[in-house]
């Protein structure tokens, strides 16, 4: 029976309260894929023990009482009509997977981002460890008390007596091969005890293997500058006094950020609390786990290309109490750390940060709350902070500290640009590396220095299309054309995975005349290869780094010098720290600039500062070369210059004058299907429904579409979107609430919210 739960995060009730009278022991349970609501279900006496809030388990559903899994939120003792529940079956976990904090948070996760509790919930707890993963079933053997009170008294034979007063002796449960071993028998005395009920058994998961603990070279503090003192004092005062607040480190690239959090984390240690680090790209993991585990004794990490079991085995760690430290990408927020001190978004802007996918969660802003719910401070460090966090700043609703010199006063890298109209117009190459950045990558490499060349688009040709018709070879699933890769030598859809062998001849009129055009980082390598034969080269983007460890023996050969030239995509961009790295060429500044896409002119910006900063950061001065159509454009001006101030300057009055955030709250919602008329009606449907919502409530919000989105058609499904924007998201989840309370969308026709988006495409 679903109800609405007035105390649904108190403390249970102690065990003597079931002797009430009348009184029944009920848990409210979330199911975990399935219908909203929460459902109470009696907990049955063999059960009293084992659930509780945070644990799943199976009960039965519907009217069929179909064997369903979820989560228990709450366990309570109350008068009720038993016969109008049903009972719990049985619990699922022998550990409780989310504590009280934590089933909050995704309560609040659930009516924030307007998806259901149970997925939420299924967000906060990793695959592997609902899945048990890397662990078996263990039967651990004691002696219950009443038993061993009268040990004495017991008439047993010789080897049965033998083996109980082995197992009594014993501090801890055995196994049965354990005891056996112990008591010198084989399972025969022990199976006899056991049916005697002398001898309890119970079933227990344990870890069959776990990741191998590095042994780290521990490092001495570095000596701060005045500006990492000052940021440091700042966090250390909010640690102190136990205080929540939001802190944003404006630093520019090799400014030391890093230090900071790590001497502010020494602090949390130091209480015997635990902090969390999030790092936006899997590239950046390795070296930050590295950076810590050279100071900590226990960190753990949480990421995406571990296999199952380590990464089960990582959360036990951390959910024990035995880890300092976790380090990990977006979904490391959610880290069983019970005694929590602090949070640290590193590269706060990075749009990896949003999951794509429901719940469609902003890690910043999931940690902002879990450190406001636990009163803890959070850290938000980045070179090019996002305009919604630098107006919060501007509001003095964080705390800005700023550091605007590299350490050791090393000087930022000169940067320059490169007119690719001029170079297409003089045909001094024909090339994806102009003549200027050809001479620079020769140059660095003569005088010993390593070389990031930055393209920010996957494959061989980006562009396949006949010379004959003109039609371009696409995705018959996407309206987007088939990026050609010339390792398989196949045509690849990079939203669907469509793919065909790479076509010799026109699908549509079988002329010969088929052009392959365009850049991506597979011809840049071809390039780059040709060039410079002689010369170590290394591309690291998603085609390439697909295995486990992949990303760290990468960056090993790098750092080692192995490699000359890293060239990749944005996961080279941001946060990695080579001192020998004399040079950085971005081959095409332009390739996300002009998309339709309000954060594009943001997201050049800060893609380009942030690789120029990967060098020039050892005692070898750095260069930055940004080849580029359009060299005037204010984002790019300001990249060169190292001045976010310049662009957030330029970039916050228009987004102003057309209401876009920071300055107004959106909600992005997609409909898609098969029939693009069906889709269409239905989009018009809802936009229709949440006009008369707005006019109804008188709310002062602004509703853009329904339209095709930008890319029309994915994986067979056409795409309509509806942009909502007004003063905060209350209001527009208080519309789509109260418009869509009733709406049933056609068969074959979905829709999705996505609050605070960050893909307009």
């Amino acid at each position: 029976m679903a109800k609405n739960q007035k105390k649904l995060f108190d403390a249970n009730p102690t065990p003597w309260e079931l002797d009430d009278i009348g009184q029944q022991r009920v848990a409210t349970v979330v199911i975990s894929s399935g219908p909203e609501g929460q459902y109470d279900y009696v907990v049955p006496e063999r059960l009293i023990s084992k659930v509780e809030p945070g644990r799943r388990v199976r009960v039965p559903f519907g009217r069929g009482n179909r064997p369903t899994i979820g989560y228990c939120v709450q366990v309570e003792n109350r008068q009720v009509e038993t016969q109008r529940l049903k009972e719990i079956r049985s619990v699922i976990d022998s550990r409780t997977l989310l504590f009280p904090s934590m089933l909050q948070l995704t309560r609040w996760m659930a009516d924030y981002y307007l998806c259901n509790w149970g997925t939420a919930l299924e967000a906060a707890v990793p695959s592997a460890v609902r899945g048990q993963a890397g662990t078996r079933e263990v039967t651990l053997l004691s002696v219950p008390t009443n038993v061993s009170a009268r040990l004495t008294q017991l008439k047993l034979p010789r080897k049965q007596a033998h083996a109980l007063r082995c197992l009594a002796a014993s501090a801890k449960p055995m196994t049965p091969p354990q005891l056996a071993n112990a008591a010198e028998c084989t399972q025969g005395p022990i199976s006899a005890l056991r049916k005697k009920e002398l001898i309890q058994a119970e079933i227990h998961r344990t870890h069959t293997a776990h990741s191998s603990e590095p042994v780290a070279q521990r490092t001495a503090q570095l000596n701060l500058n005045s500006d990492q003192r000052a940021a440091l004092d700042v966090i250390l005062e909010k640690l102190r006094r136990r205080q929540h607040a939001g802190i944003l480190i404006h630093g520019v690239t090799g400014s030391g950020k890093t230090e900071v959090y790590i001497r502010a984390i020494e602090e949390v240690v130091s209480y015997g609390r635990q902090a969390i680090v999030l790092v936006p790209e899997i590239s950046l993991t390795p070296q930050t786990q590295q950076r810590f585990q050279n100071r900590f004794d226990q960190v753990a990490v949480l990421h995406s290309h571990m296999t199952e079991a380590e990464r089960h085995w990582h959360w036990a760690r951390i959910a024990e109490g035995h880890v300092q430290v976790v380090v990990g990408a977006r979904s490391a927020v959610f880290a069983p750390t019970k005694h929590l001190g602090l949070i640290v978004l590193d590269e706060e802007h990075d749009a990896s940060f949003k999951q794509d996918s429901m719940p469609r969660y902003h890690a910043r802003k999931v940690a902002l709350r879990r450190a406001e719910m636990e009163n803890v401070p959070v850290v938000l460090g980045s070179a090019t902070p996002s305009l919604e966090t630098w107006q919060l700043a501007a509001e003095e609703r964080f705390e800005l500290l700023t550091m605007p010199r590299r350490v050791l006063d090393r000087p930022l890298p000169t940067v320059g640009t490169i007119d690719l109209r001029t170079e297409a117009r003089d045909r001094h190459s024909r090339g994806a590396l102009g003549r200027q950045l050809h001479q620079a990558v020769q140059t660095a490499l003569d005088n010993d220095g390593q070389v990031i060349l930055l393209l920010n688009r996957r494959g061989f040709s980006t562009h396949i299309q006949c010379n004959a018709c003109g039609d371009a070879v696409r995705c018959p699933e996407c309206d987007i054309a088939l990026t050609h890769h010339r390792q398989d030598d196949k045509a690849i859809c990079h939203y669907c995975d469509y793919l065909i062998n790479a076509p010799r001849e026109c699908p549509s009129c079988n002329s010969p005349g088929i052009r392959y055009s365009g850049l991506g980082t597979q011809k840049l390598e071809a390039e780059v290869r040709s060039r410079f034969p002689d010369v170590s080269c290394l591309r690291m983007d998603s085609d390439t780094m697909k295995s486990p460890g992949s990303h760290e023996a990468a960056l090993e050969k790098f750092r080692n010098g192995d490699v000359k030239i890293l060239l990749g995509t944005q996961m080279i961009a941001k946060g990695l720290d080579f001192p020998n790295v004399t040079l950085v060429g971005v081959v095409n500044a332009d390739t996300a600039l002009h998309f339709p896409d309000f954060r594009a002119a943001e997201r050049t910006f800060q893609l380009v500062t942030q690789v120029a900063g990967r060098t020039g950061r050892g005692e070898k001065e750095g260069l930055v070369l940004v080849q580029t159509f359009t060299p005037d454009h204010p984002a790019i001006q300001a990249a060169i210059g190292h001045n976010y101030n310049k662009f957030a300057a330029y970039e916050l009055p228009v987004r102003r004058q057309y209401g876009y955030p920071p300055w107004q709250s959106m909600i992005r919602l997609v409909v898609r299907g098969e029939l693009e008329t069906y889709v269409g009606s239905f989009a018009s449907r809802l936009a229709e429904l949440l006009l008369a919502a707005q006019d109804a409530e008188g709310a002062a919000t602004r509703l853009l579409g329904p339209t095709a989105a930008p890319i029309a058609k994915i994986r067979g499904k056409f795409r309509y979107h509806i942009l909502l924007l007004g003063p905060d998201q209350d209001t527009l989840r208080g519309l789509i609430n109260s418009a869509t309370k009733n709406l049933k969308s056609p068969a074959g026709v979905q829709w999705i919210v996505d609050v605070d988006p960050l893909d307009m495409l």
